[in-house]
């Protein structure tokens, strides 16, 4: 059976993060997409250049229309913006029987702030909700309130303290520090597990945080085991990175090709 998975995050017109990665990278990984949107932004490869909060009451009645006629496999969370969103999609997923990926979006990779920085407090609170997350090294830093780690021993520490908020697992995503390799740590309260992959020679990196957590939420509701789900994952991001630079969008951190597997027309 194809998994039905509901991205609720915001959105962006390029193509490369945000809903429109998540839809695509649910599609490449065999799901059902849906969306229900957080926020509108206008962005391109070179930045962010507005943003518009929606409205809590049309957040809340897409998810209520959804529930009310769809079955929902899994749910991945990005962009919510602001403590009342936050505080609305909490309400509007409880009681739902599917995993739950957060990827605590902050900051986008251009620098600018895409979650408020007095919700942070909010976002804390709904990691409990979190089956689990998926924080690159400057958001783990941002939800501890601490330095960005810079080795492998200070990462395991910092994700083994973002498991005590809550989650029921943590994937920790090194691809910020030095190094050839790529390493991801993912820790539950039984296991630790240290996924590599080969760090890719392109620019094009852009929405490649809202790529990943949508393919393991879709392993995930295909029903793979988590550590299943996040070398499937991580192989997918790894192919989108490596064909990237097959892709001409913009100027400014390009895309990755998250439909790398499909044959290309010939010219």
């Amino acid at each position: 059976m194809i998994p039905n998975i509901l991205s609720i995050a915001g959105s962006d017109p390029s193509g490369g993060a945000g809903i429109q990665a998540d839809l695509k990278a649910i599609s490449a990984n065999g799901g059902y997409a849906m969306s229900v949107i957080t926020a509108l932004t206008a962005q391109n490869t070179r930045g962010v250049q507005a943003v518009s909060l929606c409205g809590i009451d049309v957040i809340a009645a897409q998810i209520a229309s959804l529930r009310a006629d769809i079955r929902i496999d899994a749910i991945k969370i990005g962009m919510l913006g602001d403590a009342a969103i936050i505080g609305c999609v909490a309400e509007g997923i409880a009681g739902l029987d599917a995993p739950v990926v957060l990827d605590p979006v902050m900051v986008a990779k251009g620098g600018d702030r895409l979650l408020r920085a007095e919700a942070v407090s909010a976002l804390r609170d709904l990691l409990p909700r979190a089956d689990l997350i998926t924080p690159n090294l400057p958001e783990a830093a941002d939800l501890l309130g601490c330095d960005e780690a810079a080795t492998l021993a200070q990462m395991r520490d910092q994700a083994h303290a973002l498991l005590a908020l809550g989650p029921r697992a943590v994937l920790l995503k090194g691809g910020h520090l030095a190094g050839d390799q790529c390493p991801d740590l993912l820790v539950t309260a039984q296991s630790e597990q240290r996924f590599d992959a080969p760090r890719i020679a392109t620019r094009n990196t852009h929405g490649t945080g809202c790529t990943l957590s949508s393919a393991l939420a879709t392993q995930l509701g295909a029903g793979r085991s988590l550590p299943d789900a996040v070398q499937r994952a991580k192989d997918y991001l790894t192919a989108a990175l490596a064909a990237a630079d097959r892709l001409s969008v913009g100027s400014g951190i390009g895309p990755v090709h998250h439909f790398h597997a499909i044959p290309e027309t010939d010219q």
